[in-house]
């Protein structure tokens, strides 16, 4: 692309850090100095991909490194989002861009453009370093916004391809087919094109519209107006996306640079500056001066305007001096780009939103506000503070829909009865909005009252000399004095001022018009100047232009070059100049438009006489951008701003402050435009910008420049949007408001505002609290308490109270009773019976809490017989709870259901509200489970299910999950009901949802599906699928491997009951490769082990939970030493391979096992592992092993017989050792000896049925041919490797 042009960065703006870092491409540093062949390529057809890669690291700013875990953690918040990806949708909509995918394994964001205006606003953010802002309310939680020292270490740093938004840039222009360029070279007129080619000069500026033809395209010059077609190779596109968009919506012509180089290379100037050559002046209101000569500013010298107010140190003259015949290096230049001039210009917008510090400072203190002082605690519960209901009534008007605000309501009153009825000075034209609060008039009070007052009843008739000698006596002072101020003001404030008795305006204006006659007469040039200046504000008042153009062109020719009253001279050549605009008449004066901006830039403190004055405004931008001076074009954002703002035009504001802020970079002045950012992205509902944009303030802010009280407060409304959990109350405040209320705390501090610095640490404490940090909290309320201290009794007696809960909710009891006994003691001569009850109940909580069950059971009582005195049933109510809850924890039901009873009984007394409803929660809760305990399962249900019904109605989440919880664990352990454990497992699966708990979720689903495989019903094993396959998905998303690779086995464990083969191998082989990517050989393992067992426990394709045992749970099993878990895989193989009458391989497993168990020294698993062996040894028909694994298992059982099963363990396997002995091996003796050792064992038992079964077999060897035929009394030898202790495995 040649560097023809750079979206995200510009020469004049310096890249902060953590901000968005342009791409290292050394073609930037030359996007001005680019060849014309390179230029030419702009146009042509890009084969580019249409999205841009976004991507981030977060770094720490004091070890200028990537911090790890942070980037970890941001790209794990990342991966959960991939698939749900809403927030992140809804966050780039507000930046302007359209999200096309996430990649969070590369930490990228894949983003697209449809429009120019998207991408202009997307690199605006991006310079602004509002996009890495808003990338911290996305990927961070509370406890990084709660930890402030991290917060300011922390940055995120944002990097895009430039080259390649650049070219996106300009596909999406010659999409739209209509765009402004520059001409980069002269271009003259062919000969044979005469008439349809447009001839160019250097840097002039043209409208382009795209044609079918390549080389050419029609073009319009804002310079001349012509048309004609221009050659493509000459064009270059501007730079900027904002000068597209300012040149289209504010069309109009404009004028060739001059100085180019100087209005580039030099700032803003003050002071005295030397001349470099001569000059003479052309018209009367220009200085002549020699070279060499001292020429002193008046107001200002801005590069890119020809002309500036000078006034020559010899002669005192005053005059236009041209730009170009001065020395730029003689003047005392002003800080880089700064577009104010003044401190009240500064201070102008500073005040926006001041009108509305008391509304936002009640709203903070009702924020704080807490009932701690006059209502009791519940053990172990998180009073929710009260707050009002109707947040409408709290909420800083300012803030409101497009409603004039209360604090306006006076200045509404004075502006209608100082203005006119005609419809261009209607109130709500006239007065400004909550942004223009520092431009209003004066009290009449305030206002020195004028010369005289002019009587528009007198002289009427005969129109005597002596009738308009007041008037023409008042206006005709040579110079400016403050009497004259109210003739150039916006709201036209002459009217009432300086004349009355008029009932219409024609009136007035017939008198002003007869005293100008006059004024012309005598020959008072200034009475007739500033006659013919008031009657042409009337004129363009009637939108009558030409006739105000005919009185402003003869004040000035009247004036004849006379600068002694500036601000009337200012006036006359920006309202003339502005109806040269509107007219279309730039050609008639074009040297008075130049020097009209001259006076509208210059000049500082000018105030405003018109709204048209716009059109100055836009010219005078329109000459920057051909100049290329920032300068002149920040300080013309600046009066558009401050225009626009005037005349509550507020939805035209934004694009003018944003550029503003860009060319500005970060100077401290810009604070007051940070301010207009921020109160407009909230108007326009941008919560991420309207947060953004006042942390960026806040790193960048200096001591001494202090956060606004009302951007706290839009702080705290618009963190609430932005936060995940639905949020229906305002007693919750957002984590991401911490780091905006630790700053307002320190400006607080450093003015010495102790009441709202402790109304801050309040706020802040409570926060920490709702985010279970009472450390914290207790920071913030230590502070508060010793502010409280300073401010009165009672404020340092609540704030005691608030740090002594504090401390409870810490579990620190003793801290919190060196805070309550000294309070305790200091009310006793006092009657407030309240406050000592408040502080018997807190003492009471704190000794609970240390175990002293006494003493904390006495200082309830004394709670609830203040309470009883003051006739409080809430507090009442909570006493008893408190009771119910101390003798609960000690066991004494019986007490403790009457105590709870009673309390419940007393809240459904109490008036329905939300804080009453969530105590009456927490004593539900207690009675449950006193009932539960009790056995008295109805009517715990019934307090679980009423508590649960109470948290529905008010929507509060968190004591529903209590709840629900609560009943889950009723329904699978007290009172089992699996459809109902379900229904409320899926509850509490919603509520999680809506917590944005994502682990709470996949542990729930979990669970469910459990729940729901239990069933086994096909439809309930569907259902069982999706609850683990949702559950697999969350898992995946957290990180968290070792629960996913679970997640996939029971997956696979699913598939196989649902008999889908094709997949259960599938989603095994998952698990398992998860679980080796843990790094955890232990869990690879078990999953190995429990893959296997899937096949094992099945009854189809059983053979397949060989591979799973043999290949990859033993060899781990080996390397981990695991040797139970080994032999407990041999035994399942030994016996799968039984079952599959793989003898062979069984017996190869068996003995494997045997020799396992000689190992692990438990006799109980040698028994299993030699019986088993003896099993297989009986199938191969090895019966001489088997009798001796037989008898090696009888050697490891207990000498004596110590259960009926060990009794019936003998006799089974003396019986088998019978069978075995008689009929395989043929020895008699030895059988009848087992069979009877059987016998025995039956006789122990009792069991008849196995005593005749067993005699029989002794009667069948009896009588059989082999008892007769071996010797009496004697058996076969045997070998005995195993039962003799001879050989081992």
């Amino acid at each position: 692309m040649g560097g023809c042009f750079c979206i995200p960065g510009e020469r004049s703006l310096s890249w902060g850090p953590g901000k968005a870092t342009p791409s290292k491409d050394p073609t930037l540093s030359s996007e001005f100095t680019s060849s014309t062949e390179c230029r030419g390529k702009c146009f042509l057809p890009q084969n580019m991909t249409p999205d841009l890669t976004l991507s981030f690291c977060v770094k720490s700013r004091s070890k200028r490194c990537v911090n790890g875990p942070l980037q970890e953690a941001a790209r794990r918040r990342l991966w959960a989002l991939e698939n749900e990806n809403q927030d992140v949708r809804a966050l780039f909509k507000d930046l302007s861009a359209r999200l096309v995918s996430i990649q969070s394994q590369k930490a990228q964001f894949l983003i697209t453009f449809k429009t120019m205006e998207e991408i202009w606003k997307f690199s605006t953010y991006l310079n602004l370093g509002y996009i890495s802002t808003c990338l911290e309310h996305l990927l961070f939680d509370h406890k990084y916004w709660l930890n402030g020292r991290l917060v300011e270490d922390t940055e995120i740093q944002v990097t895009v391809d430039d080259k390649h938004l650049e070219a996106i840039y300009l596909g999406l222009l010659m999409q739209e087919g209509h765009f402004f360029c520059r001409a980069m070279f002269s271009v003259a007129q062919p000969d044979e094109k005469e008439g349809e080619c447009l001839t160019l000069c250097k840097n002039e500026l043209i409208s382009v519209k795209i044609t079918e033809e390549e080389a050419e395209w029609e073009g319009v010059s804002l310079v001349t107006g012509h048309r004609g077609l221009v050659p493509v190779s000459a064009l270059e596109p501007l730079l900027l996306p904002f000068h597209q968009w300012f040149l289209k919506n504010y069309p109009g012509s404009c004028g060739l640079p001059r100085n180019e180089d100087w209005a580039e290379s030099y700032q803003i100037g003050r002071g005295k500056c030397k001349a470099l050559k001569s000059y003479e002046k052309k018209e009367e209101d220009e200085l002549s001066f020699c070279r060499g000569e001292n020429i002193e500013i008046i107001g200002f010298v801005i590069p890119g305007l020809q002309w500036f107010i000078g006034k020559s140190t010899s002669s005192g003259e005053v005059g236009f001096v041209p730009t170009r015949n001065i020395d730029p290096d003689s003047y005392s230049p002003m800080s880089r780009n700064s577009p104010f001039f003044s401190d009240e210009e500064r201070c102008s917008l500073w005040l926006l939103g001041s009108d509305r510090k008391a509304e936002c400072s009640s709203f903070l203190h009702m924020l704080a506000h807490t009932d701690i002082t006059s209502v009791y605690r519940l053990s172990g519960f998180e009073s929710i503070q009260n707050l009002p209901k109707d947040l409408s009534a709290s909420q800083p008007e300012g803030f409101k829909e497009a409603r004039p605000c209360g604090a306006w309501e006076e200045h509404q009153v004075v502006g209608s009865r100082q203005s006119s009825s005609s419809e261009d000075s209607s109130p709500d034209e006239e007065l400004l909005s909550a942004a223009s609060d520092s431009y209003h008039l004066p009290e009449p009070d305030d206002l020195d009252d004028p010369e005289l007052f002019m009587d528009l009843n007198t002289g009427q008739e005969e129109e005597d000399a002596k009738d308009f000698a007041p008037i023409l006596a008042f206006l005709d002072h040579e110079g400016y004095t403050d009497h004259f101020k109210s003739l150039y003001d916006f709201s036209f404030s002459f009217l009432t001022t300086s004349f009355y008795s008029f009932s219409e305006e024609d009136e007035l204006v017939a008198y002003l018009e007869a005293s100008r006659k006059w004024a012309k007469r005598s020959l008072m040039t200034w009475a007739h100047a500033r006659l013919c200046f008031l009657l042409g504000r009337l004129s363009v008042r009637k939108v009558k232009l030409s006739q105000a153009r005919v009185y402003f062109e003869e004040a000035i020719h009247i004036l004849n070059g006379a600068f002694d009253d500036l601000p009337l001279v200012a006036s006359l050549y920006i309202n003339l100049a502005a109806i040269y605009l509107r007219q279309r008449l730039r050609h008639k004066n074009s040297t008075l438009l130049e020097k009209s901006g001259t006076l509208l830039a210059c000049l500082p403190d000018r105030e405003y006489t018109a709204k048209n004055e716009l059109d100055v405004v836009v010219y005078v931008l329109r000459q920057g951008i051909v100049a290329g001076s920032h300068p002149l074009e920040a300080r013309a954002c600046f009066l558009a701003i401050r225009l626009l703002l005037k005349v509550g035009r507020h939805e035209e504001v934004l694009p003018f402050a944003e550029r503003l802020k860009l060319l500005s970079g970060h100077h401290l002045p810009l604070d007051v435009v940070t301010n207009i950012l921020s109160f407009l992205y909230d108007k326009k509902y941008l919560p991420h910008l309207a947060m953004a944009s006042v942390q960026q303030r806040g790193t960048q802010s200096v001591q001494g420049m202090y956060l606004p009280i009302w951007q706290v407060y839009l702080v705290l409304q618009n963190s609430t949007k932005l936060q995940c959990v639905p949020s229906p109350s305002w007693d919750e405040v957002s984590a991401l408001a911490c780091p905006t209320l630790r700053q307002a705390l320190a400006a607080c501090e450093e003015q010495v505002d102790r009441s709202t610095q402790r109304v801050l640490c309040l706020v802040l404490s409570k926060m920490y609290l709702q985010h279970r940090s009472p450390d914290c909290a207790i920071y913030y309320l230590s502070q508060a308490l010793a502010l409280g201290q300073l401010l009165s009794e009672h404020e340092a007696f609540e704030s005691s109270l608030c740090l002594a809960w504090a401390y409870l909710l810490a579990s620190q009891p003793k801290k919190a009773l060196d805070i309550l006994e000294p309070l305790l003691c200091s009310l006793k001569d006092t009657e407030s019976i309240t406050q000592k009850g408040v502080v018997h109940n807190l003492m009471g909580l704190a000794l609970q809490c240390e175990g002293r069950v006494n003493r904390a059971t006495k200082s309830y009582f004394r709670a609830l017989s203040r309470a009883q005195e003051t006739g409080s049933i809430r507090n009442q109510a909570m006493a008893l709870a408190n009771l119910g809850h101390l003798t609960l924890r000690s066991w004494a039901q019986q007490p403790a259901k009457n105590y709870l009873l009673q309390a419940t009984r007393l809240y459904f007394e109490l008036q329905t509200s939300k804080e009453t409803d969530m105590e009456l929660v927490q004593v539900l809760l207690w009675l449950a489970q006193v009932l539960v305990y009790g056995r008295q399962l109805a009517g715990g249900r019934l307090c679980y299910e009423m508590a649960l019904l109470f948290g529905l109605r008010h929507r509060h989440l968190k004591s529903q999950l209590q709840v629900t919880k609560a009943l889950c664990h009723f329904y699978s352990s007290e009172s089992p009901n699996p459809e109902a454990c379900i229904t409320y497992h899926e509850h509490w699966l919603a509520l999680a949802q809506q917590l944005r708990d994502r682990d709470m979720e996949g542990r729930l689903l979990e669970s469910l599906g459990q729940l729901y495989k239990n069933f086994n019903t096909a439809r309930s094993l569907r259902k069982s699928l999706v609850c683990i396959k949702e559950s697999l998905r969350i898992f995946i998303d957290l990180g968290e491997r070792d629960k996913a690779a679970e997640a996939w086995l029971g997956a696979g464990r699913l598939h196989y009951l649902m008999q889908e083969d094709e997949l259960v191998e599938l989603y095994l082989q998952a698990a398992i490769q998860a679980a080796l990517k843990t790094d955890e050989s232990s869990l690879a393992l078990k999953l190995y082990e429990e893959a296997g067992d899937v096949f094992f426990n099945g009854t189809r394709n059983r053979h397949r939970a060989v591979e799973y045992y043999r290949a990859g749970a033993v060899p781990l099993a080996r390397r981990m030493k695991a040797v139970r878990t080994e032999l407990r895989i041999f035994n399942k193989l030994t016996e799968l391979q039984i079952s599959l009458e793989g003898y062979e391989k069984a017996l190869e497993f068996a003995t494997l096992a045997a020799r396992l168990s000689t190992l692990t020294g438990d006799r109980r698993q040698k028994l299993v592992a030699f019986h088993r062996l003896a099993t297989v040894y009986y199938t191969l028909h090895m019966y001489e092993m088997a009798e001796d694994c037989y008898l090696k298992t009888l050697s490891l059982c207990p000498p004596w017989l110590q259960s009926p099963k060990e009794a019936r363990y003998y006799a089974k396997v003396y019986y088998r050792l019978g069978h075995l002995t008689f009929y395989q091996l043929k020895d008699a003796h030895d059988a009848t000896e087992y069979f009877l050792l059987a016998l025995a064992a039956a006789v122990l038992l009792g069991d008849k049925e196995l005593q005749d079964t067993i005699r029989i077999r002794l009667d069948d060897i009896c009588q059989s041919p082999l008892w007769h035929s071996s010797p009496t009394g004697r058996s076969s030898e045997r070998a005995r490797w195993l039962s003799g202790g001879g050989l081992t495995l």
